[in-house]
């Protein structure tokens, strides 16, 4: 039985199933272990996890007094989850849809690639001591803007789709369109949001100090490693610190998206408010979009999956409120999702509207149950008596979700 316990509850014997936090944020090699001595135990308090889940089956059981409840199942955590996440979409605020997708597609396709194309030159322009221009960046961040208040089914699922080659360039932009689409649900300025993208496009800017080595290893990072790496958001504060036309705004965004809400985040282990409004927003963005993102050592969270990590982790990791705001903004399926539909027929989610989170547009194109394709067709399902069921995995299909967006 796989239970969810609290850290202090971690015994010798105890076999963990799941450390329940992304895979870049405990320095373990697998997210499977068997606790041999209490050193496991302090390595696992001081990765700052507060909850993870245990296997009873291959390791020792929590020890509970007699009346005592015993700790939940996660089935049970994933239930109560569902229901809470329900309970938010029922209060999500009425968006009028913008119509016009295939135009928007085709300019959101030419976009993204610009846009990680700049990144990848930025990156090598640092490593050989040049300095950003930020000049370059603007427009692009005013486009993406443009593109997500137009149609932000077009835009956003393409920051689903990245190449091992260029993961870190398309993150960059993956991360500065989900910024838009966030500082939007939370109805901000434009040029706060303008400036929130800014921050997201240049976030990881400091990987250009990391060693090619360590950063494009195809595997587990050794401890010693996993330091190098996390010099990268310091590192990223001192190249945007010394970077003309950097507001206060993108500078802290990018300074603080591995903080965290309880203090166990980095460089600075700022906690609470100590974090701006814009680095917690930063925080969410950057690990949704990382444990959603295909790797050759780590397989990709469906995007509904991850929502229910990312507001389980809220409990401790980011701002509750924040998280809810997150998730109305893009959606229970967000744009890109390949769901199935309760008349056995799978589609890929096109367009997300804030006032029916549970009825998205979808591009229906394949029948699960007669494994075939059908004709593609787009059906608004606000407007259809079919209704979504589940959401799948385009790697179990065998379905390549660029062909579909």
């Amino acid at each position: 039985m796989i239970r969810k316990i609290a850290v202090d509850q971690l015994a010798v014997g105890m076999f963990i199933h799941d450390f329940n936090c992304g895979w870049m944020d405990h320095p373990f090699v697998t997210n499977q272990m068997l606790i041999k001595d209490q050193a496991n135990i302090q390595k696992v308090i001081d990765a700052g996890i507060r909850e993870l889940y245990i296997d009873t089956q291959q390791g020792k059981d929590v020890a509970t007094a007699e009346g005592e409840a015993p700790p939940p199942t996660a089935e049970e955590v994933r239930v109560e989850i569902d229901q809470k996440i329900a309970e938010i979409v029922a209060a999500a605020p009425i968006v009028i849809p913008v119509p016009t997708l295939a135009e928007e597609v085709k300019r959101a396709r030419k976009l993204h690639h610009d846009a990680s194309k700049l990144i990848g030159t930025m990156m090598t322009d640092i490593r050989l001591g040049k300095q950003i221009e930020v000049d370059q960046c603007e427009p692009l961040v005013e486009n993406i803007i443009d593109s997500i208040f137009r149609v932000p089914g077009a835009l956003l699922p393409l920051a689903q789709v990245k190449t091992q080659d260029e993961y870190t360039f398309q993150h960059s932009v993956s991360v500065a369109a989900l910024s838009v689409a966030f500082g939007r649900a939370l109805d901000l300025p434009r040029e706060e949001i303008k400036q929130l993208a800014l921050g997201g496009l240049l976030h990881d800017v400091g990987k250009a100090k990391v060693p090619l080595v360590i950063l494009n290893k195809p595997g587990k990072l050794t401890d010693e490693e996993f330091g190098v790496m996390k010099r990268h958001a310091r590192a990223s504060a001192e190249l945007l610190e010394k970077t003309p036309g950097v507001s206060e705004i993108a500078l802290k965004a990018a300074a603080q998206h591995h903080e965290r809400y309880d203090g166990t985040g980095y460089p600075l282990g700022l906690k609470g408010d100590e974090i701006s409004l814009h680095g917690q927003m930063l925080a969410i963005v950057d690990v949704y979009d990382a444990i959603t993102s295909l790797r050759i050592y780590h397989k990709g969270m469906p995007p509904t999956e991850a929502l229910r990590k990312m507001f389980e982790w809220s409990k401790f990791h980011f701002n509750p409120r924040l998280v809810q705001a997150f998730i109305k903004g893009i959606g229970i399926y967000p744009a890109g999702s390949l769901v199935r539909m309760e008349s056995g027929r799978m589609g890929i989610v096109r367009e997300v509207v804030a006032a029916k989170l549970l009825q998205p547009v979808v591009k229906i194109f394949f029948h699960a149950e007669r494994q075939c394709y059908l004709d593609p067709e787009t059906i608004d399902l606000s407007l259809s008596q079919d209704k979504i069921v589940a959401h799948e995995s385009f790697e179990k299909w065998k379905i390549d979700q660029a062909q579909w967006l």
